[in-house]
């Protein structure tokens, strides 16, 4: 059963959500890998991996430790569960990845940066599509059968302008790696505290906030809740593994709402 999410996130991790119910099918135990899981969508789907018992082991791969995510049963990341490579030098990530141990049925890519905190449109590329490829491509040399991608709405490789640009070629290039199934997620605004500063978005969300005193979907159309986005990246990751998706599966911001937020059952 995914239960509902319009509630803020530590309070489902804490009182009212449980994740372990999420997706839980005995007969399909796997591992997975992460990319990303110290940011505002990362660090939520790996809070939901963590609790989820289908999910025997899960490799991270980051600069620093995940944060332990609060949950009605554990206020701990389970140590014998999170496989948290921690590489100051990014560099070495797709080569780290491929010596994990077991090797990962599924792969989420919530990796990314902004050109203010890169410092240059290049230096942004070198993360969002140059390290995000790499990576991807080590996690299909390893069998990983689902690639779950966080992009963004707007990504398109023919766009004039940079950001949407490479997340669109970024979104292509996966495509052609050979995956069972590549999940594309291309949210909008993403909603939620994030750990580090930024002023712009922190205006824009406040502004959110205003607008969704109308109600949810008034928000929903241009912006949404990263645990959102995080549970609809883990439910349509792990419904890939299962069922036959095509090769490509893609999720608007429509559909993110809705397979985020509905209540539904999964068999």
């Amino acid at each position: 059963m995914i239960h509902n999410l319009d509630s803020d996130f530590e309070s489902l991790l804490s009182h009212n959500w449980h994740p372990e119910f999420v997706f839980f099918d005995p007969g399909m135990m796997t591992v997975a890998g992460i990319v990303g899981s110290t940011g505002l969508v990362g660090s939520r789907i790996l809070a939901i991996l963590n609790e989820n018992p289908s999910i025997t082991k899960i490799h991270s791969l980051s600069r620093r430790p995940p944060l332990a995510p609060k949950t009605a049963s554990t206020n701990s990341l389970a140590e014998t569960k999170l496989n948290s490579l921690t590489l100051a030098d990014s560099s070495e990530w797709p080569l780290e990845l491929s010596t994990v141990t077991p090797t990962p049925t599924i792969f989420f890519s919530a990796l990314g940066t902004t050109k203010a905190a890169a410092g240059s449109v290049a230096i942004q590329r070198q993360i969002d599509y140059e390290l995000n490829l790499s990576l991807a491509k080590s996690a299909k040399e390893i069998d990983a059968k689902v690639y779950v991608l966080i992009s963004s709405a707007g990504a398109n490789s023919k766009s004039l302008l940079p950001y949407p640009k490479m997340k669109g070629e970024l979104e292509d290039a996966v495509q052609k790696l050979g995956f069972k199934t590549v999940v594309i997620l291309r949210p909008g605004l993403l909603l939620g505290d994030r750990a580090e500063s930024r002023p712009a978005e922190w205006a824009v969300r406040k502004f959110a906030g205003i607008v969704g005193l109308l109600g949810q979907g008034a928000t929903d159309f241009w912006a949404q809740d990263a645990a959102v986005v995080a549970q609809a990246a883990v439910s349509a990751g792990l419904t890939a593994l299962k069922e036959d998706k095509g090769s490509t599966w893609e999720l608007t911001q429509a559909d993110i709402v809705k397979m985020g937020r509905h209540e539904e059952q999964n068999k």
